[in-house]
C-alpha cells in the first residue's frame, strides 16, 4: 500500500537516467540476448547505443543465430571517439558469434577496429566493460588486457582466457572491477543485473542501532533486572 493509504503501489524510478550503454554487434547475434539487453537498460533509463564495423557504410543490417531476426546498426565503432567512448557508462560485448566476427583483421599486421576501441576502453577505468560466454575472445589478440584479472566465460573458452593470463573463476558471474564476466548466454539477465548495480549500488539499509544499557527502550518494555 503506498503512503496515502491508496493501495497503488510506488514506482521505483529509474536508475540509470543519463547514462550511455553500448552494445558491440555482428551477425549470428543471440536475438534474446539482445533484445533483452535493449529493453532491460532502457527500462532504467539508459540511452542503449548498437555498436559494429561499418566497412565505410552508413548502416550496417545484421542477422540472428536463431530466428534470423535483422538488426540495423548505424553507429561505427571505427569512428567512434574517444570523446563519445568516455560518454559511455559500460560497454558490453555480448554472446554468439559477434566477438569473433568483430575480432576480424583484413591485415594481420593490424588490430582489428573493435579490438583498438577495446583497448582505448580499458584505459578507462570508469567504463564497465562487460562480456558475455565467448565475448572475451574479442580480447584474445590483446591479453595483457584481462591479465591477471578475475572472468568467468563459457566452458570452452577456460583454456583460452587462461592463456590469456586471467584467472578463471568457476562461477555464473564475476566482477573484477570494471570488469564483469557472464558465463554463458543464459545468464545474460544476471549479467544485465550486475552491469546496473555497478552503475547504480544499490542502497544498503543501515543496521539498526543496538541500545545500550542507558539507551532509552520502545514504550512498554522494560530491562530486567
Amino acid at each position: 500500500m503506498s503512503a496515502n493509504g491508496s493501495g497503488a503501489a510506488t514506482a521505483t524510478p529509474p536508475r540509470l537516467t543519463g547514462h550511455r550503454v553500448a552494445i558491440l554487434l555482428e551477425s549470428d547475434y543471440v536475438e534474446h540476448e539482445i533484445s533483452y539487453y535493449q529493453h532491460r537498460f532502457a527500462e532504467e533509463g539508459a540511452e542503449v547505443v548498437l555498436l559494429s564495423r561499418l566497412w565505410g557504410q552508413d548502416s550496417l543490417t545484421f542477422t540472428g543465430q536463431e530466428y534470423r531476426a535483422q538488426i540495423t546498426v548505424t553507429d561505427d565503432l571505427e569512428s567512434f571517439t574517444y570523446d563519445e567512448l568516455n560518454h559511455l557508462s559500460a560497454l558490453l560485448t555480448p554472446s554468439g558469434m559477434v566477438a569473433d566476427r568483430l575480432r576480424f583483421t583484413e591485415d594481420i599486421e593490424r588490430p582489428a577496429p573493435a579490438l583498438d576501441l577495446m583497448r582505448r576502453a580499458f584505459r578507462l577505468p570508469k567504463l564497465v566493460k562487460a562480456f558475455s560466454c565467448h565475448g572475451l575472445m574479442l580480447v584474445a589478440a590483446a591479453p595483457e588486457l584481462v591479465n591477471g584479472r578475475a572472468v568467468t566465460c563459457h566452458n570452452n573458452l577456460v583454456g583460452d582466457v587462461r592463456n590469456m593470463g586471467a584467472i578463471y573463476v568457476n562461477q555464473d558471474i564475476v566482477v573484477d572491477g570494471d570488469l564483469i564476466t557472464g558465463r554463458t548466454v543464459n545468464h545474460c539477465h544476471l549479467l544485465a543485473r550486475t552491469v546496473i548495480d555497478a552503475l547504480d549500488p544499490p542502497t544498503v539499509p543501515a543496521a539498526p542501532a543496538t541500545p545500550t544499557a542507558d539507551a532509552p527502550l520502545p514504550g512498554g518494555v522494560t530491562r530486567a533486572g
